[in-house]
């Protein structure tokens, strides 16, 4: 191996460019770093920045602020949230409600547990959708004759924007009658933004004046009843 020490290389001429091997060579510079290097543009490993703050700007296209965030295409976008649970409610009917017997009746939904959009209407007892979607609807309630052996059948329903009943859960004991019967009920309905679903009840009572009841036939603390639901996509 030979080795030259200079004191400085140069070009022929003060302007002209110094050329140090040819391409494809590989050139060792030993010892630590001098003075009058060119900061290098491109070509920096990751790795080798271990100190500074990277300006935004290089990370990716777009505005980035404190609203925004770098998506893997390396664009910044404003966050959208999940429409999972992004609109929901939970009501129920604080007062017994006398129902037409055999008839389905509008269950008078009138005190909010929850409304996280305020889109449920207690005036007109019904939950409006703010955008289209798939939304999960549950309901829960019982009807009561007040007398044994004469409530033959209880049927819960939900209808959509004032149409016909388009989900519907039935229990049916018209072979041995009781006294109060209800079928909880879910269901996953497709709304159009606008659309209103409400809760309707049609009790079967020998009597002729079932009661939807606001409280638990024991008297259990809270609400017997329940109507609510939440978008899910």
């Amino acid at each position: 191996m030979s080795e030259i020490k200079v004191d400085t290389v140069g070009p022929r001429v003060d302007s002209g460019t110094l050329t140090i091997g040819a391409a494809g060579d590989t050139v060792n510079i030993a010892g630590t770093a001098g003075t009058g290097f060119p900061t290098p543009t491109t070509g920096i490993a990751a790795s080798a920045i271990t100190t500074g703050t990277m300006a935004t700007a290089r990370l990716g296209s777009g505005t980035a602020s404190s609203s925004t965030f770098l998506r893997g295409d390396q664009t910044y976008a404003a966050p959208t949230a999940s429409v999972f649970g992004s609109s929901y409610f939970a009501a129920f009917n604080n007062t017994d409600q006398t129902l037409t017997n055999a008839t389905y009746t509008k269950i008078t939904i009138n005190t909010e547990i929850a409304d996280s959009g305020g889109n449920f209407d207690t005036s007109n007892n019904r939950f409006i959708a703010p955008a289209t979607g798939l939304y999960f609807i549950y309901a829960r309630g019982f009807a009561d004759s007040g007398s044994n052996t004469e409530i033959n059948s209880v049927l819960f329903g939900l209808k959509k924007s004032g149409g016909t009943i388009v989900s519907e859960s039935s229990l049916n004991m018209a072979a041995n009658p009781g006294r109060n019967m209800g079928p909880a009920m879910q269901s996953t309905i497709s709304l159009n933004a606008s659309d209103y679903i409400e809760f309707w009840v049609n009790a079967n009572d020998a009597s002729g004046s079932p009661v939807f009841k606001t409280n638990t036939v024991f008297s259990a603390t809270g609400a017997g009843n329940e109507f609510g639901g939440w978008r899910v996509a």
